[in-house]
């Protein structure tokens, strides 16, 4: 009994309860980008390395042991400082000997000619014969090419101890060092190899569409991984003609401007722009694609892909959803080529909260 009594008790306070209101909507706030600032191109980017545009191998022309090698990678030096030396003691002992073969081919060479004038003298006396004549003549001539061959050889030798080192030919930076302090080397073996650290270029790869619309001497822009805010000056200097890789062609940028702080190896950004599918886009931040799958194309350079943004409509205060051309990708913004007029308001942030036809309430504008 006392439990009907509880129930119906339960039962007596509900019929009693007020009713709760209805929940009022809540208007989300909407911010903004106001549709104004017209683009006439699109820039693609491509992460490369920059790369020394020559790069030069230095080698003695003559063998020997090295001398303490004092050279580090990336080392900078000026133009006449010294890279390699090879001991020279081997090389000056080969002129010493050059020398002496030279002093005894001009002795033997003297005394073949005096032979040569004093058989002539006996031969017109009639006191020697012609025989001994044509001997003397012939002696005489042998000592004196001899003679000729040991002062080239005397030149060689002379000419290869001025090749015991290796001069830095130019302003240069090392980019390796191939030996080792004391080591024996060939004539023709690497020492060590430079560049000038006032040319560099860029190298990486792009598709057939982007390929097909270059040129050399199309402008470019090289901007440093590790400092975005220094953006160099660069050209088109190498198109290839064959894909190196499947649909992938070689692309080559040399910098037309030079910076300091540039050095082989760095990772670097780089820049082309082209014009867009269109005669002028608008920009629009990347915040403002919705990103639900809908409506999507990637479309192609040539032809403008598709995507969706909510549109503000001031009659209603509503947001309207809009599918848009886009003609490509400049800084760090799309571009729309159709689907936007100057003045539209476009939402810029939040976009996944928000849905077709939702009211809203305008915030202060984001250009």
């Amino acid at each position: 009994m006392r439990i009907w009594l509880i129930a119906g008790l339960i039962v007596a306070l509900s019929g009693c309860k007020e009713e709760a209101p209805e929940q009022e909507t809540v208007i989300r706030g909407l911010k903004t980008h106001r549709i104004a600032n017209v683009e006439k191109s699109t820039i693609r980017r491509f992460p490369a390395v920059l790369e020394p545009a020559e790069l030069n191998t230095l080698a003695f022309e003559v063998g020997g042991k090295l001398e303490a090698i004092d050279l580090d990678v990336g080392q900078l030096l000026k133009a006449g400082d010294l890279v390699a030396r090879i001991d020279p003691t081997t090389l000056e002992l080969q002129v010493e000997n050059a020398q002496a073969g030279v002093a005894q081919a001009q002795s033997a060479a003297q005394n073949a000619a005096d032979t040569l004038v004093r058989q002539q003298e006996l031969f017109e006396r009639g006191a020697t014969t012609k025989v001994s004549v044509d001997d003397a003549r012939t002696e005489a001539e042998t000592t004196a090419a001899t003679l000729v061959q040991a002062k080239k050889a005397l030149e060689t030798a002379e000419e290869d101890l001025t090749k015991s080192e290796i001069l830095a030919p130019f302003d240069s930076v090392v980019n390796s060092v191939d030996v080792q302090s004391y080591a024996t080397v060939t004539a023709g073996t690497a020492i060590a190899s430079i560049y000038s650290p006032k040319g560099f270029e860029v190298s990486f790869s792009v598709n057939f569409d982007t390929v097909e619309r270059l040129v050399v001497g199309t402008p470019a822009k090289v901007r440093l991984a590790d400092r975005p805010d220094i953006e160099l000056d660069a050209v088109v200097s190498e198109i290839g003609s064959r894909a190196d890789a499947v649909s992938s062609f070689p692309i080559v940028l040399s910098l037309t401007e030079a910076n300091n702080l540039l050095k082989a190896g760095m990772a670097v950004e780089a820049a082309l722009s082209f014009a867009l599918p269109e005669e002028e886009g608008f920009t629009l931040p990347l915040s403002a694609i919705i990103k639900d799958g809908k409506n999507g194309d990637p479309g192609s350079p040539r032809k403008p892909g598709k995507l969706g943004v909510y549109v503000f409509d001031p009659a209603s205060s509503t947001i309207k959803r809009r599918t848009v051309a886009v003609g490509g990708v400049r800084e760090n913004s799309i571009v729309i080529v159709d689907g936007l007029s100057e003045g539209d308001l476009v939402a810029s942030a939040g976009v996944s909260f928000l849905k077709d036809g939702q009211q809203v309430k305008l915030l202060d504008e984001q250009e």
